[in-house]
């Protein structure tokens, strides 16, 4: 039997469910997901392996124009990412529909020599007659547009099937039971932002970092000990994410705590703390600490 394998980079616009996509594709959560735009902030590598082929899933930041360093860097490793990758899947909204910068993106993208499949996501949210419009106007720039819906599971099964004519023979470049390449660390703090952005996205929608300082295991026991550091840009924002008596910060922590268990496999406790970092998104030696590289 000959083994197959291929990179597939999902891009498109901020906040149409790439991340969800992600972590249904190779069913469990790698990806933070939010109702936030530009949750993604990184390229988080999700892992799809069967009998026959591996897929190598790269999710990127959404497609959008910067307002600091931080979003030339998230726009630079889109853009970047779709020209490494064996085809290219852009994730479309069937809900807001396709945008005039949705259309510039696919332009660009169907004139690159990487093969484009496209999804419209969250079909389970509109009407036929809304789908067919969106369908009608994707089909411009792909050979074909599968319907589906990242949150109910729905059509992944046609769309993982056709991603399989774009591999090719190859290695399995990751072991068969790896799900994501990322460190735990990046994991780790990925879910801590995450909780964040769900608990206090509406006053501080972006302005957030997050360090994982320490993970260490104790010896000959299943349990891991993990110390972070959520950075703010603000007093004010700092009292938001603490909480009166500390409770949004608990909140935040513990509920990080249970998707890092979740995905260790192992108890974790978990320290959190607040610390403030003017203008962080502007500062390139922070955006570093943080683990954003413009020289990538």
């Amino acid at each position: 039997m000959d083994f197959k394998s291929g990179f597939i980079a999902l891009t498109g616009s901020p906040n149409v469910g790439k991340s969800t996509l992600l972590n249904a594709l190779i069913g469990t959560k790698i990806a933070i997901v939010s109702k936030k735009p530009q949750t993604t902030r990184n390229r988080i590598t999700g892992v799809l392996t069967g009998a026959d082929y591996q897929m190598v899933f790269m999710d990127t930041p959404g497609l959008q124009s910067p307002k600091n360093k931080l979003g030339e860097f998230m726009l630079k490793t889109a853009e970047q990412t779709a020209r490494e990758v064996d085809a290219v899947l852009f994730v479309a909204d069937a809900k807001v529909g396709v945008r005039e910068k949705d259309e510039a993106a696919l332009s660009r993208l169907a004139a690159s020599e990487v093969p484009l499949v496209i999804a419209l996501n969250k079909i389970d949210a509109v009407d036929e007659a809304r789908i067919e419009e969106q369908e009608k106007i994707l089909e411009k720039y792909g050979e074909k547009v599968f319907r589906i819906s990242a949150a109910e599971r729905l059509g992944l099964a046609g769309l993982i099937e056709h991603l399989k004519c774009y591999l090719i023979e190859g290695p399995m470049y990751y072991p068969a039971d790896m799900v994501t390449d990322q460190p735990e660390r990046v994991l780790a703090a990925e879910f801590i932002r995450e909780k964040a952005l769900k608990s206090i996205g509406k006053e501080i929608p972006h302005g957030i970092g997050v360090v994982v300082e320490k993970i260490e295991r104790e010896a000959g026991k299943n349990i891991t000990h993990i110390d972070a550091v959520i950075y703010c840009e603000k007093d004010s924002h700092k009292g938001i994410i603490i909480g009166a008596g500390g409770r949004m910060l608990k909140k935040i922590a513990s509920a990080a705590r249970a998707d890092m268990q979740l995905l260790f496999g192992e108890k974790v406790f978990l320290q959190v703390w607040v610390k403030v970092k003017p203008d962080w998104r502007n500062k390139l030696l922070v955006l570093r600490s943080l683990g954003y590289d413009e020289r990538q």
